[in-house]
């Protein structure tokens, strides 16, 4: 039996998102008909700027289905269950609203103001009706509570008044009307709000409570002037109560990735927290530590066991969009029962790490679960700096630390020196943890670490200014080593609040060289979710792969004495590997090493039968004029790989030299049946033709 199972964590999302696509945006009238129905009648009321702006960018209806079934996706209470009770109830609300609303005025009911208050609200606690009295135009109190989590007061009324009496009720503001709208005879002076409420609260208590201030409890004492509160109220936050909970990212994740993902991915984009710190290993390379939080992890059930595949595709791009680095992983998860009793209330966290060049990059990493056509994505700014000057790193908190790790030779996420470091994309503690704190400072100059001095501060962050709580400062002779610093510290002293954790780097006199510092907050509760992680480890960080993925980061950036110097490296290392070599030939190549490619190509060939080396053999001979010998590597390539247009004319333009004009005839008209757009081909092959 196949049984889904959701596992959920407890988070919120500090993801910093991309700028909006640039596609073009469309105006609502330009769309299919029943789209603008839908955008501008069936979810006018609850959709958010974001969303709609996002759905007018899409281009076709395939694209706008898949938004619409996921828009309703995110507003499902129980995703569980076949039935969306949130979409069932906004569609009966607004059958409410056209069937009750609307009577006195030529539109559908949902375009009152009455039915808009109901679909975004629904059912009022209480009403209030009085559309009797003489001396007050018909009015009605809608009473709301309890709808704090949709971002509104606890307690509020909402009011509806019939102006000069007659036609439609129409949303009554205090600010916009004020109670003197409300009476029919008031003959005093329209900005005397006092008056007017003293005059309305002899006629009606109730309606004269709601007319300055529709706020339960704002005041305690009157004050004799319009809640600006209430115009807050009605202007702006009732509008937005539909989407406050709904997190919206998602409109621009599906328009950014569209064309990227699968179809069957987009409609179930999943938020997800993200950490990402940039960390110098002892030889000098930088590292990127990151880790993705996903809201929830979707795995299958058979039997006792539970599983899953996620991939994990991530790039790197530098500030033209191009491609540095890229990277792919497929990680199969199967846990038994008990491993599934242990982890299925935690978060699921997961942890990589890869080497990078001195630049600045934008990552962006895709996190799909291939058995449930989920996904999340992240994205970031990474700036690698130069070695040159002093700097300190970031500032790496984590609430719990593995000192000495088993597995401290392989190269793991988070991994500093011998000590395993498990951080919170949030950087949230409870009274309970101890804050262990990680950074490192490089280049130390001997002055420094012989007469400098570190200070560490916690601040309580305030509204207008920051309160020193914690202070001290240690020699950097304290420490055993120069570059990778670590300090812990007990929170049972400090209250549940937001925080920075600050760290300087004084000199022999005490004068500020450098600072950095980081935010954090503590709980209120005495223990906080914390994730099963998901770690891939790497090789040992004296492992070449390093060498070989920085040389190919440095041929991606077009530098190519530095990437050559790298893959030489890493092939000189490891000279079995056909991976190394292969890439170490492409820029041989590209730097007319002819004959380098060949020593390092052929016994690759010749004695594994690696065929990925036959096309750059067969370049090289090419290029040094050993057109036989260029031939037979081509043709062995055809035979193997199948037919290719450039390996066919590379053979035409190896037979011409030669002599052999039929035999490279034959080359080039077929690749001519391949794509008989090759004009220079064409032209070249007709010449020859007149000539026999």
């Amino acid at each position: 039996m196949r049984t889904k199972i959701i596992l959920f964590g407890l988070l919120f999302s500090l993801i910093i998102l991309p700028s909006a696509s640039s596609q073009t945006k469309k105006s609502p009238k330009d769309l299919p008909q029943q789209y603008r129905r839908w955008l501008e009648e069936e979810v006018v009321y609850i959709i958010s700027p974001k969303e709609r702006d996002v759905f007018l960018q899409l281009e076709s209806d395939r694209e706008r289905d898949i938004f619409i079934e996921v828009f309703w996706k995110q507003r499902d209470p129980n995703p569980n269950t076949l039935e969306n009770e949130f979409k069932k109830e906004h569609y009966r609300r607004i059958d409410y609203a056209n069937n009750w609303f609307g009577k006195d005025s030529p539109g559908p009911g949902w375009r009152t103001d009455m039915g808009r208050i109901y679909i975004i609200l629904g059912e009022p606690y209480s009403i209030e009706k009085y559309e009797s009295l003489t001396e007050v135009f018909p009015t009605i109190i809608w009473f709301y509570q309890g709808m704090t989590e949709y971002g509104l007061p606890n307690a509020f009324s909402v009011v509806f008044f019939k102006r000069s009496g007659i036609g439609e009720y129409e949303l009554y503001s205090p600010i916009k009307y004020g109670p003197q709208f409300l009476l029919p005879n008031y003959m005093g002076d329209p900005r005397d709000y006092e008056s007017a409420f003293n005059q309305l609260l002899k006629i009606e208590p109730n309606i004269a409570s709601v007319s300055l201030s529709l706020i339960h409890g704002e005041s305690s004492a009157y004050v004799p002037s319009p809640s600006i509160a209430s115009e807050v109220l009605l202007s702006a936050k009732i509008p937005a109560a539909p989407y406050e909970k709904v997190k919206d990212e998602y409109a621009e994740k599906l328009l950014h990735y569209k064309d990227i993902i699968e179809v069957d991915y987009t409609a179930n984009y999943i938020e997800s927290d993200f950490l990402l710190e940039i960390v110098r290993d002892d030889s000098g390379t930088f590292f990127v530590h990151y880790l993705i939080e996903p809201k929830r992890l979707s795995v299958e059930q058979f039997g006792q066991k539970f599983q899953t595949i996620l991939e994990i595709n991530g790039q790197v791009s530098d500030t033209k969009g191009n491609t540095i680095f890229q990277f792919d992983r497929t990680i199969p998860i199967e846990l038994d029962q008990s491993q599934m009793d242990q982890i299925k209330s935690k978060l699921f966290s997961f942890q990589d790490v890869f080497p990078l060049v001195e630049g600045n990059y934008k990552f962006s990493a895709l996190l799909k679960n291939k058995v449930f056509k989920e996904f999340s994505s992240v994205e970031q700014d990474i700036v690698i700096p130069k070695p040159a000057q002093i700097q300190m790193g970031p500032l790496i908190l984590a609430n719990r630390v593995q000192k000495d790790p088993k597995d401290k030779r392989s190269k793991k996420a988070f991994l500093i020196g011998d000590i395993q470091f498990v951080p919170s994309p949030r950087n949230d503690f409870s009274r309970e943890d101890t804050l262990y704190l990680a950074f490192q400072v490089y280049p130390l100059n001997e002055e420094l670490r012989e007469n400098g001095f570190l200070e560490y501060s916690i601040l309580k962050q305030n509204f207008a200014d920051t309160e020193k709580v914690l202070s001290f400062a240690k020699s950097i002779k304290e420490y055993a080593n120069p570059i990778n610093f670590y300090e812990e510290f007990a929170l049972k002293d400090l209250l549940p609040d937001y925080y920075i954790i600050r760290v300087t780097l004084l000199n022999k006199n005490k004068e500020e060289v450098l600072s950095r510092e980081n935010n954090f907050y503590i709980s209120q509760f005495a223990s906080l979710p914390r994730p099963w992680i998901l770690s891939l480890p790497g090789p040992p960080p004296d492992n070449p792969v390093y060498l070989n993925i920085l040389g190919n980061q440095l041929l991606n950036k077009k530098a190519i004495p530095e990437a050559k110097a790298l893959l030489e490296k890493a092939h000189r290392k490891n000279p079995n590997s056909p991976e190394f070599a292969l890439d170490l030939c492409r820029v041989l190549f590209m730097v007319k090493d002819y004959q380098g490619v060949k020593s390092v190509a052929f016994p690759f060939y010749r004695n594994q039968g690696k065929n990925e080396f036959l096309e750059l053999l067969g370049q090289s001979c090419q290029a040094l004029r050993e057109y036989e010998e260029a031939i037979s590597y081509y043709k062995a390539y055809l035979s193997h790989f199948g037919t290719n247009i450039n390996i066919l004319n590379s053979i035409g333009e190896c037979y011409y030299p030669l002599g052999n004009i039929e035999e490279a005839l034959i080359a080039w008209e077929k690749s001519l049946e391949l794509n008989p757009k090759q004009e220079n081909i064409r032209k070249l092959v007709d010449s020859l033709k007149q000539k026999k």
